[in-house]
């Protein structure tokens, strides 16, 4: 750190304390802009730094378009909430069936569809894909039913309960709130995490918090963005030394598409979420399940020419070589932050947060280089 010529003559006698932070402020600012004369068209180091901080929901995830999205939940202070309590000895792995059953009753009824989900010791993965649009063709009486499902009232008799809805479908104002919560990301998380939180507080006797303020949440831009964080999360219990193939995991959809595809024979169908309606994706189920099996025997060990070109021709159709691809699965959250994909896609989201960069795009440009 450079030294400063002269302070401000209103510091010259001030407290030796305050002098000394002045002159490392100043010093930084000297340095950043002298490292911004010399680099105009690098980061913008200002605001570079923002990319870490808290943003309002609204400006990743967009309520009103649809979108692709990897979402993580972590347990309060990371504790293995769904493990082998290390105080008590109980085996809390049972919740992990509570978490994998929820996603799959709140997808039926949202206008969210999963395509991968991966319920760790402290720690859910998600990726989804939302359609705002898709609740304005339901009537009100399905968007009160839909509701009434994950989040139900007590009713006397089924009598009531179609009065009730009689009722509340000439509330249209009450029937356009239900309707926006359906394709919320933000409304599917919130009645995925509380009831669990409450359930699990209530079989440990205890309150607080369960799951960490909010979730992670980001953005997938493109198909590849989708495959590589899909692949990211059915292969998270590989990579952490759970299992060694990952249709041996239990409580991740791979392991829910590799029996559905034995019982189905559906291989060569295109790649469905395992959970609600959503659009097909631009591989099979065959290929896709090729891409994971690949994609976790490379991940951490050198390269194979032999087994690296089974994958090439699926990575290629995105615009990646096999070295990228495995460099963008391993970079999901390490590499990335709010946004996943192409260079131009990442300048297009900054321009739109009013930013001038975002974490990854740099490294997103190398991959598409590669």
């Amino acid at each position: 750190m450079r030294a400063v010529e002269k302070l401000p003559q209103s510091l010259e006698c001030g407290k030796p304390v305050a002098r000394i932070l002045t002159i490392a402020l100043c010093a930084e600012i000297g340095i950043l802009r002298d490292f911004r004369r010399k680099t105009p068209d690098a980061i913008d180091v200002r605001r570079s730094h923002t990319d870490c901080m808290t943003l309002a929901r609204l400006h990743t995830v967009d309520p009103h378009s649809s979108g692709a999205y990897h979402v993580v939940s972590r347990c309060v202070r990371q504790a293995w909430l769904f493990a082998r309590d290390t105080e008590t000895g109980r085996d809390l792995s049972h919740r992990k069936r509570w978490v994998e059953e929820r996603i799959h009753h709140l997808a039926a009824h949202f206008a969210i569809a999963v395509y991968a989900y991966a319920i760790m010791d402290n720690h859910v993965h998600i990726v989804v894909q939302t359609d705002p649009d898709r609740p304005l063709s339901w009537s009100a009486e399905t968007v009160l039913r839909r509701w009434l499902a994950v989040c139900p009232r007590r009713f006397e008799s089924g009598a009531d309960l179609e009065q009730y809805i009689e009722r509340q479908s000439e509330n249209s104002s009450r029937v356009a709130e239900l309707r926006a919560r359906l394709g919320s990301l933000s409304w599917f998380m919130r009645l995925l995490n509380e009831p669990i939180a409450r359930r699990a507080n209530a079989e440990d006797s205890r309150k607080g918090r369960f799951w960490e303020g909010r979730f992670r949440c980001q953005a997938l831009l493109d198909e590849a963005a989708v495959l590589s964080a899909m692949a990211y999360v059915d292969l998270n219990p590989v990579r952490a030394g759970i299992v060694t193939a990952p249709e041996a995991a239990k409580h991740v959809s791979i392991r829910w598409r590799c029996r559905n595809s034995r019982r189905c024979r559906k291989r060569a169908d295109a790649l469905r979420p395992v959970a609600g309606c959503g659009p097909e994706r631009l591989v099979t189920e065959r290929e896709y399940l090729k891409l994971v099996d690949t994609t976790g025997r490379l991940a951490g060990k050198k390269k194979n020419d032999d087994i690296a070109r089974t994958m090439l021709p699926i990575v290629r159709r995105f615009g990646l070589s096999e070295s990228a691809w495995i460099a963008q699965v391993r970079g999901t959250e390490s590499c990335y932050w709010r946004v996943i994909g192409r260079f131009e896609s990442f300048l297009d989201k900054a321009a739109e947060l009013g930013q001038r960069w975002l974490k990854g795009c740099r490294f997103a440009g190398r991959l598409e280089a590669d």
